[in-house]
């Protein structure tokens, strides 16, 4: 498969770079193709601007600020979305990507007021996230992080993309160990992706 990887975080040797190597590894081993997006490499703006809001509904211009990211995102087959998760929510340039990039005419159509899904070519979906604080903390935050995957990402593929999540939690405290195998298991997960 064509698979779009999101990368988010501006440390290039941070744990989530060595994550999101193992997750690559993985897929390339599986034999897909992967557009790895790196938003701070790339230097992707996350701020939607006043302009941009004034032609949100206006398909297909309100593409045209965005369109590199939106041609990657319609030429894909699947989405792997690589975060850590801060203050129990997605980076600033991860969400500003969502704002800027899952448009009508993009992620759904809009029709006499009424939103229907257009990422039906989306066959997958996998998050991966780390959590400085342990589980039972983000379930009682609601963990916005996991439900934005789990659940935007079916509604916007019409149900028809299998969703998968994979965190690390408590990562403040986690040992040597607990990082080998998570990154152990990230590269088998993508593998069988």
């Amino acid at each position: 498969m064509r698979i779009h990887y999101l990368y988010a975080h501006p440390l290039e040797d941070s744990f989530h770079a060595a994550i999101s190597r193992a997750a690559r590894d993985g897929l390339r081993d599986a034999g897909h193709q992967v557009d790895f997006c790196d938003l701070y490499a790339e230097g992707f703006n996350p701020v939607l601007s006043a302009a941009e809001r004034r032609g949100y509904h206006e398909v297909p211009a309100n593409q045209e600020p965005v369109a590199d990211y939106v041609r990657r995102l319609m030429e894909a087959e699947a989405l792997v979305l690589s975060f850590p998760t801060w203050c129990f929510g997605l980076p600033a340039i991860l969400k500003g990507w969502m704002d800027r990039v899952m448009l009508p005419g993009v992620s759904f159509k809009l029709e006499d007021g009424v939103a229907s899904p257009n990422l039906l070519h989306i066959r997958k979906v996998a998050g991966i996230s780390t959590y400085g604080r342990p589980r039972w903390t983000a379930m009682v935050m609601g963990d916005p992080p996991r439900k934005i995957v789990t659940r935007y990402f079916r509604v916007v593929s019409g149900g028809r993309a299998a969703v998968q999540y994979h965190a690390l939690y408590d990562m403040n405290r986690a040992t040597e160990h607990q990082r080998a195998t998570f990154l152990a298991k990230v590269r088998r997960e993508m593998a069988g992706f």
